[in-house]
């Protein structure tokens, strides 16, 4: 018998001792928890409050000389193309003052308006353009899908609102419209290239000339 005990005292100390141990083991996985969290905190950089955000106030944040920009259709197509001397950018309002700016821009169809003016303000992808001073928007000639011709159109005015998509040209300003031989005069104008619609409004003159035979 006392051979027998010899050979199981070990298992039963290891038994023992194990069990003494679990009792510990919760408390010794929280200590090492604890020195990890106080060693993160120690390791981790402080960072100090945000500054505050600057208000934006309409002045500008960058400019360009002697520039031009262009933006492309989804097909890579060339749309509209504005040239300047100079370009002064706005954060308040995002959008582009520009002096003597010269514009191009292709529709849907391919054909050329181009625009002139002493100032122009653009929006940021330049789909809506106001052009003020001796402005100056040309429309080439072009035909339909049948084949008939619209003859060349020239729209002068003091102040033209160009919106580039819908290809309409408004004035709350008079205008003077050169279609072909027929001119016109009128205190204010919305036109629709789209739908070949044109709205004088005010005091309208025109002369128009007969269709040569």
């Amino acid at each position: 018998m006392s051979t027998a005990a010899g050979r199981t005292a070990p298992w039963v100390l290891i038994r023992a001792g194990w069990e003494r141990a679990s009792i510990y083991l919760p408390i010794i996985l929280m200590a090492i928890m604890a020195l990890g969290t106080y060693w993160l905190a120690r390791n981790t950089p402080i960072t100090g409050p945000a500054s505050p955000q600057r208000p934006v106030t309409h002045e500008p944040d960058y400019y360009m000389r002697g520039f031009s920009v262009r933006t492309f259709d989804a097909q890579g197509r060339l749309k509209s193309e504005v040239f300047g001397t100079e370009g002064r950018h706005y954060p308040d309002t995002d959008v582009l003052e520009i002096d003597q700016p010269r514009i191009r821009s292709f529709n849907i169809r391919g054909e050329l308006t181009t625009a002139t003016a002493r100032t122009a303000i653009s929006n940021a992808d330049a789909t809506e353009v106001q052009l003020i001073g001796g402005a100056v928007v040309t429309r080439d000639a072009t035909a339909d899908k049948d084949g008939k011709v619209r003859p060349k159109l020239v729209v002068r005015g003091d102040l033209l609102h160009v919106f580039v998509d819908t290809e309409k040209v408004r004035s709350p300003k008079p205008v003077e419209l050169t279609r072909g031989n027929d001119r016109f005069t009128a205190d204010n104008m919305e036109f629709d290239n789209l739908e070949q619609v044109m709205e004088l409004k005010g005091r309208v003159k025109g002369v128009l000339t007969p269709n040569q035979p």
